[in-house]
């Protein structure tokens, strides 16, 4: 028996051996580091946060299990807002960072912009400029004083100074138009790199049977950049229910008056930061990674990604 178990041990080592000594072995390699960092910043998260929610635990005390009773606490009206609002959100700046930008890349890469660099300089500028410095400055710019720049604006055209940040509607404006102000760059360069590797002959061809600007535009460009066009969707959704640092710096808080600015993420800070209640912050960022996965998925679907030819 030991003679056998010994020759079964040998086998089993160069079988390993010339496995690894094989390009077999080259995809695993290559494969390993995202592997590792996928289970040990992703997998392993989620899974932790998954079984925090289903314990009661304050501050530093023994947590205690609780089951599905923070799930149940979710139905307060302070979470269903800010769900509601990071949905209102996450629509608004998707209707505009998933079109314009695509609009402006096919203007730059026509060559019909004159000083183009100097265009791509200012559409990516603000996405190096950091949210804190930028949320000072929009909420400056936003203030109730008649002083600031849009009520001044505002003055300019005869209309009355706004408080912005004080209304439901104005407050909404103001930030799906720091959204804009700060991601349009950042998707402009996706769809210009998109853009270069579309053969030129296509427009070529196109320009000789006839087809305009628009036809070409729709008939040639947006085929060609369609797996663009969902990621940048799918990136989009994310970041639009992720968002929390634009409403953190432009209320200087989690907790805005009346709730206006509330974002399912500044749910979870508020409750996980501020109250300690980490079981219901946990079961709040379990709903949130549903919500964004479910939309995703079903995106994805309509937008035939799941299928082998697209």
């Amino acid at each position: 028996m030991t003679g056998k178990a010994s020759g079964r041990t040998a086998h089993a080592q160069r079988g390993l051996a010339q496995f690894l000594n094989s390009k077999n072995v080259v995809p695993y390699i290559f494969a390993a580091p995202f592997i590792v960092f996928f289970l040990i910043f992703f997998l392993y998260p989620i899974l932790y946060t998954g079984q925090m929610s289903l314990f009661s635990q304050r501050g530093f005390a023994p947590p205690q299990f609780s089951g599905f009773f923070n799930y149940q606490q979710l139905n307060n009206d302070y979470f269903l807002t800010a769900c509601k609002i990071s949905a209102q959100y996450t629509l608004l700046t998707c209707l505009i960072l998933i079109p314009v930008p695509l609009v402006l890349a096919n203007m730059l890469n026509s060559g019909s912009v004159k000083q183009a660099g100097v265009m791509k300089s200012a559409l990516f500028i603000p996405a190096l400029t950091s949210v804190v410095m930028a949320g000072l400055f929009f909420r400056y710019a936003f203030s109730a004083n008649q002083d600031a720049i849009f009520n001044a604006v505002m003055r300019f055209l005869g209309l009355p100074p706004q408080d912005w940040l004080a209304q439901q509607g104005t407050t909404m404006f103001v930030l799906v138009v720091f959204c804009c102000w700060k991601w349009m760059g950042v998707n402009v360069v996706y769809y210009y790199s998109a853009l270069q590797s579309i053969p030129a002959d296509l427009f070529e061809s196109a320009r000789i049977d006839g087809a305009n600007a628009f036809k070409q535009f729709i008939h040639i460009t947006i085929p060609s950049v369609r797996q663009t066009i969902i990621y940048v969707l799918t990136i989009s959704i994310y970041g639009g229910f992720s968002m929390f640092a634009e409403s953190f710096t432009l209320f200087n808080s989690a907790r805005t008056p009346g709730d206006i600015g509330a974002t399912v993420v500044s749910y979870i800070y508020s409750q996980g930061f501020n109250r300690n209640n980490f079981g219901l912050a946990s079961a709040a960022g379990i709903v949130l990674l549903l919500i964004v996965l479910i939309i995703n998925i079903i995106q994805l679907y309509f937008t035939k990604s799941f299928s082998k030819e697209v």
